[in-house]
């Protein structure tokens, strides 16, 4: 379980990143990168770095590759702008939450085609069936 402090130092780790990346990275493998969360060992000498890229799978591991080649540059760009005794060794890991997301919508997506297709039949059968029903009435 993470303390608010570290749940703080996570999120500033997180904007200073990106702000890092975004402006003083000049490696043009990097792109279109995404932070999208961090965590922090307990000792605070460790944080894992989820990042997600615009485009497909090649071009995520490249943007992965440079990243790691900065991660120096990175790190003590970081020191600088934090306050606290030691900076967290960086390590870079691609997020796949949006494809698994996607993933499950897709077959939550199939499932309810699958509901609609099974219960159209049964649908139309009910409807002669009232429709009969009045016509005798009548």
């Amino acid at each position: 379980m993470s303390s608010i402090k570290q749940k703080r130092l996570e999120g500033i780790i997180r904007k200073d990143i990106s702000d890092i990346i975004q402006f003083e990275v000049k490696d043009a493998d990097v792109g279109f990168v995404t932070i999208t969360d961090v965590e922090v060992s307990n000792d605070h000498s460790y944080a894992k770095v989820y990042v997600s890229f615009l485009g497909k799978n090649a071009r995520a591991q490249a943007g992965l590759k440079a990243l790691n080649r900065a991660k120096g540059f990175i790190r003590s760009a970081l020191s600088q702008r934090l306050s606290i005794r030691r900076t967290p060794e960086l390590t870079f890991v691609l997020d796949t939450t949006e494809e698994q997301g996607r993933h499950i919508d897709e077959i939550i997506a199939s499932l309810h085609e699958d509901e609609t297709e099974s219960e159209a039949p049964e649908e139309t059968t009910e409807v002669t069936e009232e429709e009969t029903e009045e016509e005798t009435d009548a």
